[in-house]
């Protein structure tokens, strides 16, 4: 009786749920009448390591069910099957930038009290040479022994389902960018033979910041075959200064539709899967853009992936595929970058 009341509230309101979902993605674009692009720091934190997801052109606002899905939208986790799901994902970003990110998920009583999280995010910049303004030849002396930038996030994740239709999600993260240190000229004015002349001393100073910022994101099940919606928002924090021009977070508003296609053919459910999944984002630092990702899945075993960014400058397309056997899986993804070098990521994780 529970289960059938659920079911009628949830269908009641579905039209007020999607009409609720759309006008807060409407409304989150038009927040501010003037364009402020490229003005957010901390861009590590919407960089995505996960091979399935990149494979599929990132769109899985929708596409729960595994410990990594948490990365786009908290919720996902809550259709968790299994106790225990881990993973960690690794690649070489733009520039010979080192992304390394694990996570974990654990769901007690299978899942009826929710789904507990925790992913961990490093970035290794690369290195870097370190110079100082100097009274010479070249106009400046090399530095050594100066800390390599780095940045890392830690977060801590809860998803649940409130009835079978309906998932909420939440996220807090931790994170931390050191970008170095510099000789900062400390400038002191001073009287020598009745004379008014100018010292120059140096001080170090290190570029470090930290702060916490916060996720929210929903999925709806509307019950009508495997169709769902879902939206999240990501990086939702104060705003920070190395100096004086304060910046936000990557703060990234997305909404997304699913639905697996095999659901039109029965006579193929028994041994595949074709996900096709859209997502519109509105980030803080870029114009709106689409995400389109299809995932087919052959005896629960293979996926093959295939996605499509829009309004990208020098990639758009990306590939993936995946092995998944006795619950370990290998998921792997490829970008082709028509000006910077391709990338590809690599993700191993299990289930149990």
């Amino acid at each position: 009786m529970k289960i059938k009341t659920t079911m009628f509230i949830s269908k009641r309101f579905l039209p007020v749920i999607l009409l609720s979902i759309l006008t807060q993605f409407i409304f989150v674009s038009n927040l501010s009448p003037q364009v402020k692009l490229a003005q957010t720091g901390f861009g590590f934190l919407s960089v995505s390591t996960d091979a399935r997801a990149t494979g599929m052109g990132e769109a899985v606002t929708t596409v729960g069910g595994t410990a990594t899905s948490m990365f786009y939208n908290a919720a996902g986790i809550a259709d968790m099957t299994s106790l225990v799901q881990a993973g960690v994902s690794q690649m070489t970003w733009i520039a010979d930038i080192k992304y390394f990110s694990g996570a974990v998920a654990f769901a007690p009583f299978q899942g009826e009290y929710g789904v507990i999280g925790l992913d961990f995010t490093r970035v290794n910049y690369g290195e870097f040479k370190f110079t100082s303004v100097a009274n010479n030849e070249q106009g400046f002396v090399d530095l050594n022994g100066y800390p390599e930038p780095y940045s890392y996030a830690l977060k801590l994740v809860y998803g649940k389902k409130l009835s079978q239709e309906f998932s909420v999600g939440g996220r807090i993260k931790y994170a931390y960018q050191n970008l170095g240190n510099s000789l900062v000229p400390v400038y002191n004015r001073v009287i020598r033979d009745s004379v008014l002349t100018t010292d120059t001393t140096y001080q170090v100073k290190e570029y470090a910041l930290d702060v916490l910022a916060f996720d929210f994101g929903t999925i709806y099940k509307t019950g009508y075959k495997s169709l769902a919606f879902g939206m999240s928002i990501s990086n939702f924090s104060r705003e920070i200064a190395y100096e004086r021009e304060n910046f936000q977070l990557p703060l990234t508003f997305r909404f997304g539709v699913s639905m697996n296609l095999i659901d039109f053919v029965p006579s193929m459910a028994d041994h595949s899967a074709f996900i096709l999944s859209v997502d519109a984002v509105h980030p803080r630092s870029y114009s709106e853009y689409l995400n389109i990702g299809g995932e087919y899945v052959f005896m629960n075993m293979l996926a093959l992936r295939v996605g499509y960014v829009t309004k990208q400058d020098d990639y758009g397309l990306t590939f993936g595929l995946g092995i998944n056997k006795f619950g370990f899986a290998f998921d792997y993804s490829f970008i082709s970058h028509e000006i910077l070098n391709n990338v590809q990521r690599f993700s191993v994780s299990f289930a149990l």
